[in-house]
This record gives structure tokens, sequence and C-alpha cells, in this order.
């Protein structure tokens, strides 16, 4: 009796310490960071991170911030499928808050939205360094997105800070620079901007983008725009405005190269999709049929967009293109025409023109300019008719011109502009667009719940053993 007593005891013992050894010694969490290096921007400004338990070898990092009136700790609990690739593809999410404020500051002209003169756009580029040298992060793979006043700021990111960032994501935002017209320093807001009353063209806004950044050259980050299409607190006139702005900055077409519609578990959406000169798609404009302003994310699709849907993905989805954004290469000349046939021109884009080709002897034809470019370049060669064909009239393509946007695709009637109200204190949190969300749980008490129970059956065991003695 004794020995199986013990038998129990032993084996009592043995499983309160495997409850013991199984629980976690680490869960990763959103963690403010204090010591991020600050320097000459608001002092407002705190930055949150969440690092997961198994990191990527070079884990890519994503910004996502909150709407006007919410929090990091909100705006986290807004984005569950975002959270859970983290864990499991191994990328960082920086969330960063700015209490006391309404909105993020996306209007003043000479700091947020001037590279390097401060504001939040610098001060969250501050965090985005910080976190690239702590965790060994891949700068090539440093993303955005947001909703509402966080969509803008996305789009604000993307405008200033092109050498750090590579794509982004906005829901219900504005183009960058719409939001300094107008803008109120008291509570960050703008009703010219919010109520879509500020237009320009594709030249001027893409004159505005590249003014933030005077001297950059290099690689513009790609953009995913989607915005409901009823939304009455930020006039869905935006949307055409973007498209217009960042077909501009990334020297697309004013046409996307392909549409469709699709239907998901929270809209039916009107796509638009432009690529750029090498075939890889860089805009996304989604139009959410009767949406409001507080849809949800359309999480699935921006990880997919931003290449953090895999943790086998090792790279950004748009390789470097040497085409895109400048002249591509020049056009082949066409072939003499034969008997009663005419010489087609190569198609042209860049302002090299091809080398005029043989023809054949016939009957004379005449030889057909190349199509339009980007770039301007020499038409096909036509034939004489005898022996060598003459080139054809010249393409009226303009090297290094950017279209300029049409009319919108869709447009949809825009309500009168409401102003966000300012985040109640306590109790569960709640954005702009009326989306709720529950605050962080608190911590699991299963470890302690496991040494109360070991330490009552051993008890009792002795107990037993002192009786039956």
């Amino acid at each position: 009796m004794k020995m199986q007593h013990r038998y129990r005891t032993h084996l009592v013992s043995a499983a309160f310490l495997g409850l013991f050894v199984a629980a976690p010694a680490h869960a990763a969490s959103l963690t403010q960071v204090n010591d991020w290096g600050a320097s000459g921007v608001p002092s407002y400004l705190k930055m949150y991170i969440y690092v997961p338990d198994k990191l990527a070898t070079k884990p890519p990092i994503l910004v996502s911030g909150h709407s006007c009136g919410s929090t990091a700790t909100g705006q986290m609990g807004n984005i569950p499928k975002i959270k859970a690739a983290a864990d499991a593809n191994g990328f960082i999410l920086i969330l960063p808050d700015n209490p006391g404020q309404n909105c993020w500051d996306v209007g003043a002209k000479d700091t947020s939205l001037k590279h390097d003169g401060g504001g939040d756009t610098k001060g969250i580029v501050q965090m985005v360094k910080y976190a690239l040298t702590k965790y060994n992060g891949d700068a090539s793979r440093v993303y955005a997105m947001g909703g509402s006043s966080g969509a803008m700021l996305t789009q604000a990111l993307m405008a200033v800070y092109p050498d750090v960032f590579r794509a982004g994501s906005a829901r219900a935002g504005v183009p960058a620079g719409c939001w300094a017209e107008g803008y109120a320093t008291s509570n960050q807001w703008s009703d010219s901007c919010a109520g879509g009353n500020v237009s320009k063209t594709a030249q001027q806004w893409g004159d505005l983008v590249r003014a933030m950044y005077p001297t950059y050259t290099g690689h513009r980050p790609r953009l995913q725009v989607i915005q409901g299409d009823a939304d009455q607190t930020i006039s869905f006139k935006n949307s055409a405005e973007s498209i217009k702005e960042w077909t501009n900055v990334l020297n697309l077409a004013t046409a996307p190269t392909s549409t469709d519609m699709t239907t998901t578990s929270i809209a039916t959406y009107s796509r638009q999709f432009w690529k750029n000169a090498c075939g890889y798609g860089v805009f996304e404009a989604w139009a959410g049929k009767g949406g409001s302003h507080s849809m949800g994310y359309e999480e699935d699709a921006i990880l997919k967009f931003l290449g953090l849907d895999s943790a086998t993905t090792t790279a950004d989805p748009e390789p470097e293109c040497s085409g895109a954004g400048g002249s591509g290469a020049g056009g082949a000349s066409g072939v003499g025409g034969g008997s009663a046939t005419a010489g087609t021109g190569g198609t042209t884009s860049s302002g090299t023109a091809g080398a005029s080709t043989v023809g054949t002897a016939g009957t004379p034809a005449t030889g057909t300019g190349g199509s339009a470019g980007p770039g301007t370049g020499a038409g096909g060669s036509g034939g004489s008719g005898v022996v060598v064909g003459t080139g054809g009239a010249p393409s009226s393509g303009v090297a290094g011109s950017i279209a300029s946007g049409g009319s919108p695709v869709v447009t949809g009637s825009a309500g009168a502009p409401t102003k966000p109200g300012t985040a109640g204190g306590g109790g569960s949190n709640q954005d702009d667009g009326g989306c709720t969300f529950a605050a962080e749980g608190s911590k699991s008490k299963l470890g302690f719940s496991a040494i109360a129970l070991g330490l009552t059956l051993v008890a009792f065991g002795r107990r037993r053993r002192g009786a039956r003695r």
C-alpha cells in the first residue's frame, strides 16, 4: 500500500512539474519602446512594437497607423490576421501612437510633408531605423498601412520617405499633400480635403509629391488604396485624386492595365490595377460598393500586396525595374513593304530610334510610324519598292512626359464630412469609423493555478500517509 501511495505521489509531482515546464517563458506582446532615438520630432509621439517569438532571419517591418482618436492598442485589435501573419511569417509590427492628438499630422508642409523636416513622419522613420538595427531587419522590405488618418499617414510616408518604404496600403485616406489644404493644427483636421473639395491635375499632384523630396530620383513605393464609395467622413472623391497622384508619380498610364469585380466577406469591390514598364503590379484602387468609412481591413489582400503572406518569401514582390519611371529600350524599325505590303513600325519605348531595315523590292508602300511609348523614337521603316526602306514618320510620344489623369473611372457621391470625435477615457476603444475592438486580454494564470494544484495534492498525500501510520 505504501509503494502504491508513493507511486501516486510521484505521478502527481511529475504532472505538476510538466505543467510548470510547459508554461512558456515568453509570449510576444505589444510593447512600448522608450529608447527609439527620438530627435527633432514631436514629444507626444510614442512607439510600440510587436516582435513575434520566432523572427525571420532578416525580418520585414510593417508600420500600422491608427485612425483619429484611436490608439496603438486599439489598432492592434483591428488587425488580427496581420498579427497572426507576423507570428507565422516572422515580420515585425510597429504601431505608433500620438496621445493628446486627434489625428496624425499629415498637413504641416514644413515638417511632416518635408523629407527630414521633422513631424510625425520623421518620428516614425526614426523608429523604423531603430528596429532595423536592433533586430537585423530587412531594409528592402519596409511597409506601411492604416485606415482613415492612418491611411493618410501611409500615403504621406510613401511620398516623403520613398527611400525608406517599399510599399503601402491605405484604406479610406487622401492623396499625399491634400490634408495641407485648410489644415487646422488644433485638431489636425482639414475640412477642405475631407469634403472632397481639393482637386488637382495628375501633373500637379505628382509635382507636389516630388517637391517633398526634391533631390530623390530612386524607386517609388507601390501603393494600394481601398475606400467605400458611400464614405460620409472622407469623401470618395479623394480616391480619384489619389489615382491621379500616384499614376503620375509612378509614371503610369491614366487608364488601368486591367479591371475586375470581386466580392469578399466585407464588400463587393470594383478594382483597377496598374503595371509598370516591367510588368509588375505597382498600383491598385479598390472601390467598395455602398461601403462606408468604417469598412474593415481586407487583411488577406493587404498581406499579399505587401508580400507578407508567406514565411518562404524573402524578397519584395516587385523586383528592381530599370524601365520603370524612366525610358525603356529603343524600338526596332519595321521591315520595308514587299509587293503591295506596307512596312510596320516597331513599338517605341525610349528616345533611341531603331535602325532601318533593308526592304524587299516590290510595289512601293508607305511605312507606318511606331506607336508612341514613354520616350520619343523613330517610326518603322517603309519599303521604297526598290532596294532600301526609308524611315517612317516619327512617333508622337514625348520623352519623359507623364500621363495626365482623366476623369475617374468610378465616382461616388460624397456626403457631408464628419469630424471624428476624440477618444473617450477608459473602456473599450473605438476608431473613428465605428469599428469596435477589444483591448489586449490579461495574461493567463495557468502557471499559478498549476502550482497551487500541485502543492494541494502533495499536502493531501502527506496527510493520508500520516493517518495510515
